[in-house]
């Protein structure tokens, strides 16, 4: 559709609903559109990719990834250089055997036992949070609150010192929110000097996390602590100091942007619906799974990844071929008629509810799917115990971007 250019920065500044009312048309087309790259300064661009929006589409791509790869890259658009994977290129960009040792490595942080024993760590710094946030008086709902639990537990997991949290955040915020002016300083428009600047921001932000990691590995190798670090640079398999960087980048950037932008549309949402929020209050043990997910689903907080075909291929009817990208757009797989009753209503009581906002089935599911869980549903707990009247007051401001949907800021009251 000519009026629907998902590559242009102006069409994901337009509101939520114009956006999931576009999408809405392109599910209804007969085949997914191709879409043209912008070219990209110092990185190059190919000719396009094919927007997968239904559920289908988006779900058979993700199980086959001898088909639909990650490699070169999933995390952008365009391929990524050498000069940006050494920050960047994590294990989503990875396929099989290097993804399966990446992926067999840093599960251990993610086993039953280990998450089990995070959950008196996770209730301390919900209620540090929610402390902190009384004392301060309502603002900003999204700093104050949402953005701060999800690095202070990331952080802690790896052992990053308290002092580093906030230069973390920062550079999370510069490398989710390349487009966005408020975090980059540079007017979106995409011309060749903005662009080039941006990569600038983009790559300072990625070497200051690498070289933090980097620097926390050498301490530990050899010299355990008991922490997330220490276990993956000690032991018979190992993360040289590149691979370690680079997942502690995918960990703090995919982790606590997830959980982060959960929560703020979470609190967004329950205000919005009064029925819900009294149907989650009303048993909040009972509901509290079921609202997470369905938070998850209508917010889906990651919009999209990239896949490449390694073959020739026909999925639902279209013939792709080698050497073509697909963009698995997730936000939209979440809306599809085909799938939801209702799809634009929120309803925490939906059931099934197979989303796919940590991912599509298959080896790139979110490896931290189950701690984002536990993130959101402590978070929620601690806020609506102690503050039981807290909702937002006014709009969001929404990051400005084609990958996270984020909120920067919510004003909220309690």
């Amino acid at each position: 559709m000519a009026d629907i250019d998902l590559s242009q920065i102006p069409f994901w500044a337009l509101p939520q609903a114009e956006r999931a009312d576009a999408f809405r048309r392109l599910r209804r087309l007969d085949r997914p559109v191709f879409v043209k790259e912008n070219k990209v300064p110092f990185v190059g661009h190919g000719p396009g990719y094919y927007a997968l929006v239904r559920h289908a589409d988006v779900s058979e791509a993700s199980r086959n990834a001898g088909i639909f790869s990650s490699e070169p890259t999933a995390n952008s658009i365009v391929d990524m250089p050498r000069w940006m994977a050494v920050y960047f290129g994590s294990m989503i960009n990875m396929d099989d055997p290097r993804h399966a040792r990446l992926r067999r490595i840093v599960s251990r942080a993610f086993t039953p036992r280990i998450l089990s024993k995070m959950e008196e760590d996770l209730q301390r710094a919900a209620t540090r949070i929610v402390d902190e946030a009384i004392a301060e008086g309502p603002g900003d709902f999204v700093t104050q609150i949402a953005a701060r639990l999800p690095v202070q537990v990331i952080c802690d997991m790896m052992g990053i010192p308290p002092k580093f949290h906030d230069r973390v955040l920062r550079a999370t915020n510069i490398i989710l929110g390349n487009a966005d002016p408020e975090y980059t300083g540079i007017e979106p428009e995409f011309k060749r000097w903005n662009v080039a600047r941006g990569l600038v921001k983009l790559m300072n932000a990625g070497r200051s996390l690498n070289h933090l990691a980097a620097r926390l590995g050498r301490a530990r190798r050899g010299n355990s602590t008991g922490d997330l670090t220490s276990l993956l640079v000690n032991g018979e398999e190992s993360l040289t100091p590149q691979e370690l960087g680079s997942f502690f980048i995918l960990l703090v950037v995919a982790g606590s942007e997830t959980t982060r932008n959960a929560i703020s549309h979470g609190l967004k949402l329950l205000t919005d619906h009064p029925e819900q929020r009294e149907l989650l209050l009303s048993d909040f043990e009972g509901r509290i799974g079921g609202a997470v997910e369905e938070i998850i689903r209508y917010s889906t907080p990651v919009i999209q990844f990239r896949r490449t075909l390694t073959r020739d291929h026909t999925m639902n009817g279209m013939d792709y071929r080698k050497g073509d990208k697909v963009l698995l757009f997730y936000n939209s797989a979440n809306r599809d008629e085909a799938v939801f009753t209702d799809p634009d209503a929120f309803d925490i009581t939906r059931h099934p509810n197979p989303h796919v906002g940590f991912g599509g089935p298959g080896p790139h599911y979110c490896l931290g799917a189950h701690l984002a869980r536990r993130e959101i549903t402590v978070m929620f707990r601690e806020l609506f115990t102690r503050l039981p009247e807290i909702r937002s007051t006014g709009e969001p401001d929404y990051l400005l971007s084609n990958f996270i949907n984020g909120i920067k800021h919510l004003p909220y009251a309690t």
